[in-house]
């Protein structure tokens, strides 16, 4: 018990980091500083990808609900009932009559 207490207590002074054999204690603390560092810059690399997928994928979101609805509009504007509606306001009326049907005889 009492070399526990010893160990605590030189932990806590820090004499580890004075002793003459000091240098590879110093070492392991730099290498440790050096991943801290890595681990904290990846993980910030990490949060700004994920933010930047979230923006992308609300953006697809509303570009396909745009198209969706551009489609939507462009169905309604083909439909003949809505031509018909637009000619009419220019002045020009459907035909009454029907096509003439042209057939062309090759003799040779």
């Amino acid at each position: 018990m009492a070399k526990q207490k010893g160990f605590i207590f030189n932990l806590l002074k820090g004499s580890f980091l004075t002793e003459e054999n000091s240098q590879k204690n110093w070492l392991f603390i730099i290498f440790l500083a050096v991943l801290a560092l890595i681990m904290i810059s990846s993980s910030l690399s990490i949060e700004n990808k994920v933010q930047e997928i979230s923006r992308l994928d609300s953006r697809n979101k509303e570009m396909r609900s745009l198209f969706v609805s551009n489609r939507a509009e462009l169905m309604n504007l083909k439909m003949e009932s809505s031509i018909t509606k637009a000619l009419n306001l220019k002045g020009i009326k459907p035909p009454t009559t029907p096509p003439y049907k042209i057939k062309v005889i090759v003799t040779n």
